[in-house]
Order: structure tokens, then C-alpha cells, then sequence
């Protein structure tokens, strides 16, 4: 039978974990990775379907059977079975996909750290299709899309129902074709059409500037394999030039995930122990724990500030947790997102595989991040955009700087942040206040 010809098949297959948000539309999956997979351990299903299971598939079978002798039109036993899989997965969350061979094909190539489309992440939230986060300098961003933003139609089709998977096939593109989304906001009294050219859009994880008076700030863009490597660089650098290194800001904002691996080593380097994150899940191999390790790191003994907002999610929210639980830095801005699933990658024998969602996030506390998201110890809003000017228009102006590289970590490392930088960042310059003034009175209240 062939039903039960593909369930056998994914009796011993490997699992592996990933984290990320939705999928981005930088191509296809999340753009914050080179490498996605994380191999966790062989999957253990149940190689004895019970007789109420056996019972069930065997009517699936005499349906199948029926549409493809007798629908008018005619039906390979391919185009069934996908559609039976694809039907039973949809009655889940809407994170959990079925992809075939050839986007499963594109998922593990879509992993090299340099992608054609426009720069968004995006997730099903409430089932719509939402933007998570704009990815700075890329089309999306100059387009003036924003995090939250839901997508209804795309190139005038409805996303109604429509799957992640198929959303990213539908947006994503050859570099200088279009695409037209059509966004509503709050705000909107009605969707609006964004025309949108795609590129080739070079992803950089890790970037960074000083402040006078000792303080560094480091902005993680997303979560890649060597976003640990690259951090630790420049913390080491920093340790070189700033005598005596006062203290750093870790700029999450707009940081849409990325590798738990990564998430996890990051905040590993601002702790010498403590529990990070753990996952809860049905089965016991979902149920994990990753802790600090102790040791000589460079950004333990920092004072720090972090800074996160709504489009800050999975592996972001991670690490912000998890030094905010810890008490190790102050975070502030505006609350995070709220990503916080497993989604395991299960192949199956014919080269199509399963993204099941199969456990929650959990920072130490015991706090979920899934839909509550990460709360700021201090909320600072960003800057409003002034009267006459639009969304698009700024980021048109912010995009002319960053060509002159006169964006904020455009400029070199070492070029120290002015004064008239900080004034356009209400959130950046509260954290440097917050550094200059160490210890805030909240931190100092926590250690009595």
C-alpha cells in the first residue's frame, strides 16, 4: 500500500533542529544562516502503527483510491499523496509545513550566506501572513516595509490559507524582477501595493562601532555560523583599544533569529553560568537544557545594555532572555516579537520532508517566548518620523548614507559614535546614558 509504503519510510530518519522565525524571503528559508542544520539525534517513531491508526489509513487509502479512478480530471498518486500530507499538516500551527523534494532541495542550498529577493522575514501570526523584521539596506527595508506587517496579497493574489512555503515561492525571484506586495498596517485605511525590485542580498551578522568613554556597541543582524567567531573578534579587539572597557551595547533591534546554537553560544559569552534557554517538548529528546560553561570569556565581565524591539525574535529573543533573567544586562526599547517554537526538519524517503513544530522555548525563569515575547526592563521608543516625511522617504535618506557609508556601522569600527548619531537614536543613546551612569538603580536595587 502506498500510504503505508511512505509512513515505513520515516521510521529511522535523522532529525535536525533549527531555529528560525518563518522563512526569508532573501530567497527562501530564514537568510540569518550559511549552515541551518544543527543534527540533534536519529529519530525513534513507532514502528507498529496501532490497529485505530491502521484502521484510519486504510480509509485514507479507499479515498485516495476513489479521487484518482473517478475525479474528472486525472491524478497521479504523487499529486494525492503530497496533497494528503500537505492537508494533515495544515490542521496544525502554522509554523509546522510539508515540503517537497524540490523545496526541500532549495532549503539546504539556500544556506550559503548570499541570497536573490528582497530582504524580509516573515511568519504565519494568527494565521496571516506577517512581516517579522525588514533586514536593514536591503529592498524591503528601502521599500519601507515594516515589522508586523501583513502581506494579503502577493503579485494580486490573495494569502488567505496560503502556506509559508508557498508564500516564499510566490515573493521570491530572480535579481531586478518584482514583485508587488500588498500590505495593510495600522494606520492604512486600506492595503497598499509596494512594488519591490529584487537582489542579491550579501548578509554580514556581526557589525560594530565605539562610543567615547570606553563603551562599545556591537549589532548582531542575525544568527549565523560564525556570528560566535565574529563577535568574539571584535570584543577582543575592543578589550585592545578601550582602556578601560566601560561597557557594551548589544543591539538585537530588528534581528530576526537565526541558528539556537549561535543564540546559545552568544549569550554564553556574557555568562560564566546559569541556565540560557530550554525547550519543552511531547517527546524526551525535545525537552533540552543549555547552560553557561564557565571560563575565561571577554565579554563576562562587561556592564552591559541590550537593545530589542518588535522586530527582534527566535534566537534574538534567546540570548535578550536569557541575560535578562541572569541579570546581566539592562534591556531596553520595545518588546521583542515573540517566536519562540521548535520546528524540526524531518526528511522523508523520497526526498520531501516535514518541518514540524515540536517544542516551545523557555527562558530561564520559565517564561515562554512563544506570542508573550521579551518585555524591556526599560521601554524607550524609537525616534518618530517627522511630519511630512514618510516611511519610505527616510529610509530612502538612510540608504543614501549608508552608499557614502555614513550609516551608523557603516563607517569604520574604530570612527567613535557622535553625539548627532545618538540624537537620531532615542533607544541606542538612552543605553549609553544607562553605561555611563553603571550601575543603573534598578541593577543596583537586584544586587542588595
Amino acid at each position: 500500500m502506498i500510504i503505508r509504503k511512505i509512513m515505513g519510510a520515516a521510521l529511522t530518519l535523522s532529525l535536525i533542529l533549527v531555529l528560525f522565525w518563518g522563512l526569508s524571503l532573501t530567497d527562501s528559508t530564514p537568510v540569518n544562516a550559511r549552515s541551518r542544520y544543527a543534527p540533534l539525534q536519529m529519530a525513534s517513531l513507532p514502528e507498529v502503527i496501532s490497529p485505530a491508526t491502521d484502521a484510519k489509513l486504510k480509509v485514507l487509502a479507499q479515498a485516495l483510491a476513489l479521487v484518482e479512478e473517478q475525479y474528472v480530471e486525472p491524478k497521479t498518486p504523487k499529486d494525492l499523496i503530497y496533497g494528503a500530507i500537505q492537508g494533515a499538516v495544515s490542521t496544525l500551527d502554522s509554523h509546522s509545513s510539508f515540503m517537497t523534494p524540490e523545496e526541500y532541495r532549495e532549503l539546504q542550498i539556500e544556506t550559503k550566506g548570499k541570497f536573490s529577493g528582497i530582504g524580509i522575514e516573515i511568519t504565519l501570526k494568527d494565521r496571516i501572513l506577517t512581516v517579522v523584521s525588514p533586514i536593514e539596506g536591503t529592498p524591503a527595508y528601502r521599500a519601507g516595509l515594516l515589522a508586523g506587517d501583513q502581506i494579503v496579497k502577493i503579485n494580486g493574489a490573495p494569502t488567505k490559507n496560503m502556506s509559508l512555503t508557498e508564500a516564499v515561492k510566490s515573493i521570491r525571484g530572480p535579481k531586478g524582477s518584482k514583485v508587488t506586495l500588498t500590505i495593510n498596517r495600522h494606520g492604512f485605511t486600506q492595503p497598499k501595493d509596494f512594488v519591490i525590485v529584487r537582489e542579491i542580498i550579501p548578509i554580514r551578522s556581526v557589525k560594530a562601532r565605539v562610543v567615547n568613554d570606553g563603551i562599545g556597541y556591537i549589532r548582531l543582524a542575525n544568527f549565523q555560523d560564525q556570528t560566535d567567531t565574529d563577535l568574539q573578534n571584535y570584543l577582543k579587539k575592543m578589550q585592545q583599544r578601550l582602556k578601560p572597557f566601560k561597557g557594551l551595547i548589544l543591539d538585537l533591534r530588528n534581528d530576526p533569529g537565526g541558528l539556537l546554537e549561535q543564540a546559545v553560544r552568544v549569550a554564553d559569552e556574557f555568562l560564566n553560568s546559569g541556565l540560557i534557554v530550554y525547550t519543552e517538548g511531547r517527546t524526551p529528546h525535545q525537552s533540552m537544557r543549555f547552560y553557561a560553561h564557565p571560563g575565561e570569556k571577554l565579554g563576562v565581565p562587561i556592564p552591559m545594555v541590550v537593545l530589542i524591539n518588535e522586530g527582534s525574535a527566535s534566537a534574538s529573543e534567546i540570548v535578550a532572555g536569557a541575560l535578562k533573567d541572569q541579570k546581566r544586562a539592562i534591556i531596553i526599547g520595545t518588546k521583542s516579537f515573540g517566536k519562540g517554537s521548535v520546528q524540526t526538519i524531518i526528511p522523508l524517503e523520497d526526498g520531501s520532508a516535514l518541518r514540524l513544530t515540536t517544542a516551545l522555548y523557555y527562558t530561564p525563569s520559565g517564561t515562554t517566548i512563544q506570542d508573550k515575547g521579551i518585555v524591556p526592563d526599560e521601554v524607550v521608543k524609537e525616534k518618530e518620523i517627522p511630519a511630512g516625511k514618510s516611511l519610505q522617504k527616510v529610509r530612502e535618506e538612510s540608504l543614501n548614507k549608508h552608499m557614502r557609508k555614513e550609516g551608523l556601522t557603516d563607517r569604520p569600527w574604530t570612527q567613535p559614535i557622535t553625539a548627532a548619531e545618538l540624537d537620531q537614536d532615542p533607544q541606542l543613546k538612552r543605553a549609553v546614558e544607562l553605561i555611563r551612569n553603571w550601575p543603573p538603580k534598578k541593577l543596583a536595587q537586584q544586587a542588595k
